[in-house]
């Protein structure tokens, strides 16, 4: 623990004079998740939160501003994302913020080298620097910060146990918080994240409209491309996804080599480029520049694009074999527009031979654009196992819940554990004997043990 500040946790100058400096007004949730995260940061008890809201609701806008919350008790704040490209953007998204306000920011990734990488070394261990934003090249040894307080990871699912603890690590006592664009079912955040408190963002800025969602089979193909040339002819940009980079492999699925020959044909004169995981870094970073500035109409890519790439002006997402996808990826790249006030659209192409389940994702995606419905839908059709992606570690083998259908029975456990830890966080009262007998037995969330 540490000393906690007295009275009400309010709002520094700091953050007044950013927010005061925005062009628009937060969104209702974004100042209640502000108020909760504020309350935490000045809390005795560290901070171990989740933030979690729909594609373009501004989680990150939220974490600068409680960022700001922290440097202005003189501390540091580290930003990890799971990719460069998201780490570069959200460091690019954070100089334009926060440049007025005099914060000193820095970029830490595994490409920066050398001079360049032992100066930002020292100044981050000499406290020169107040945010380091950056990947796993964070919790790396070598890094050293003279006050951490604050660490905010984004895209957190997408990192270890392992990972997140070895940046904690790195200071005394940090405040966390987690983000995520995948929205979690009330009946998983009180399981597998019960022990992390949760915001959430559910209003979307004023202005943006719904993303309109067609189903497309192989008949329908040649107008899904005129209706992506007529946007190209409005001055739009597209992305067109596949689920792999070349022909090796299955042959009935497309993929973004041959399919960039082929679009390069059918849009002759409209700028393009091919964009996936085995580019090198400077590759896809210059790429991603051109596009963002408007010197290509179109990137043919894999899943690379399917967080945090943030292009107001691509109105077009067209996803091939979208009954290979998951309905969490379907809806984050589908996230990549509608991010303006301009109308987009997602085409999602399938094939003639489609299992049950892919019905139900597609029908799913036709038929919402919100996020927390379409969590609770992927709980429904998948199970919670492997919506967590725990199915082989037996993580919610439960046997007499269904996280589908139980949540007052789990609320009310839920309640009812944090009372009993409250009273007797050691379980050493003659009452709580069983459960510290079965938890030395069976270490909670190991598979050998979780239908015990």
């Amino acid at each position: 623990q540490r000393s906690a500040k007295t009275g009400p946790s309010i709002p520094t100058k700091l953050e007044l004079k950013f927010i005061e400096g925005l062009p628009f007004s937060l969104t209702a949730d974004q100042i209640t998740s502000l108020k909760e995260i504020r309350e935490d940061l000045d809390s005795e008890i560290p901070m171990n939160r989740l933030l979690q809201g729909d594609v373009g609701s501004g989680k990150t806008l939220v974490a600068w501003i409680s960022a700001l919350h922290v440097l202005s008790q003189g501390a540091q704040v580290a930003f990890m994302a799971p990719t460069e490209l998201l780490a570069r953007q959200h460091a690019e998204s954070a100089a334009a913020l926060l440049q007025d306000l005099g914060i000193r920011l820095a970029f830490l990734t595994g490409s920066v080298k050398n001079k360049e990488r032992r100066l930002l070394l020292e100044a981050i261990k000499e406290g020169e620097v107040d945010i380091v934003i950056g990947t796993h090249a964070l919790f790396s040894a070598e890094v050293a910060f003279k006050n951490l307080r604050y660490v905010i990871i984004d895209e957190q699912h997408r990192f270890g146990v392992e990972q997140r603890l070895a940046l904690l690590e790195k200071a005394q006592v940090p405040d966390l918080l987690l983000m995520t664009a995948t929205p979690i079912p009330r009946t998983l955040s009180l399981t597998v994240f019960g022990n992390l408190n949760v915001s959430t963002l559910k209003t979307m800025p004023p202005g943006r409209k719904p993303v309109i969602t067609h189903l497309v089979n192989e008949q329908s193909r040649k107008r899904m491309y005129q209706a992506v040339g007529v946007e190209f002819q409005r001055g739009h940009q597209a992305y067109f996804v596949y689920p792999r980079i070349d022909d090796s492999g299955e042959s009935d699925l497309r993929d973004v080599t041959n399919m960039y020959e082929f679009l390069k044909n059918e849009y002759p004169d409209v700028p393009s480029a091919l964009i996936h995981s085995k580019l090198d870094e400077d590759e896809k970073v210059r790429i991603l520049k051109e596009y963002q500035g408007g010197k290509l109409s179109y990137l043919v890519s894999t899943s690379v694009v399917e967080v945090g790439i943030d292009i107001p002006n691509a109105t077009c997402m067209v996803i091939e074999h979208a009954d290979r996808f998951g309905l969490s990826a379907l809806h984050q790249l589908r996230g990549r527009v509608g991010r303006s006030v301009l109308q987009s659209y997602c085409f999602l192409v399938f094939g003639n031979e489609l299992t049950d389940e892919a019905k139900q994702r597609l029908k799913v995606m036709k038929e919402s654009n919100d996020g927390f419905f379409i969590a609770e839908q992927d709980l429904l059709i998948r199970g919670p196992g492997e919506l967590t992606g725990t199915r082989q570690s037996g993580y919610l083998k439960l046997i007499y819940a269904s996280l589908t259908e139980d949540l007052p029975l789990i609320e009310i456990a839920r309640n009812e554990a944090d009372l009993i830890l409250e009273r007797d966080p050691g379980l050493l009262l003659v009452e709580h004997e069983p459960i510290r007998a079965v938890l030395a037995e069976a270490p909670p969330f190991e598979a050998e043990h979780s239908e015990a």
